[in-house]
């Protein structure tokens, strides 16, 4: 399974603005949590899940996100190439990321705002995998 862009939408008249995602199926998520990065120059680099799944949306602003499959957790490729996705808040969407993947965040704008959604409660399960920042060389 491959990491997937959900495409949301928005209208606007004179009464204002709505963003929607009429695609986007929350029915798996148990948690939500974001993410404010301090400024656009960091990156929270390389951390990820063999179990969990989780979604992205920017509420704010706008982020950069790169993906990473993981071909083996006690020490995957560092050659491995890396998907890119940018989410801003102007739409709605949604990036499905199944298990196996990590992830690079970097915020694109200052006070952006990225809301992650996981399909498991905190401490249920043991699936955080980390690796250092420059881990990867792509």
């Amino acid at each position: 399974m491959q990491p997937k862009l959900i495409k949301g939408g928005h209208h606007g008249d004179k009464r204002g603005e709505i963003h929607y995602n009429n695609e986007f199926d929350a029915s798996d998520i148990k948690r939500i949590y974001t993410i404010e990065n301090v400024d656009t120059s960091l990156i929270r680099a390389w951390q990820g899940h063999s179990i969990e799944k989780r979604w992205f949306t920017a509420t704010q602003g706008a982020f950069q996100i790169k993906l990473i499959q993981i071909d083996n957790w006690e020490k995957p490729d560092p050659a491995s190439k890396p998907l890119l996705f940018e989410l801003n808040n102007g739409s709605l969407d949604v990036l499905s990321v199944p298990p196996g993947f990590v992830s690079s965040i970097q915020a694109l704008e200052k006070d952006s705002k990225l809301l992650v959604m996981s399909d498991y409660l905190l401490g249920k399960i043991s699936d955080e995998h980390r690796f250092d920042k420059n881990y990867f060389t792509s």
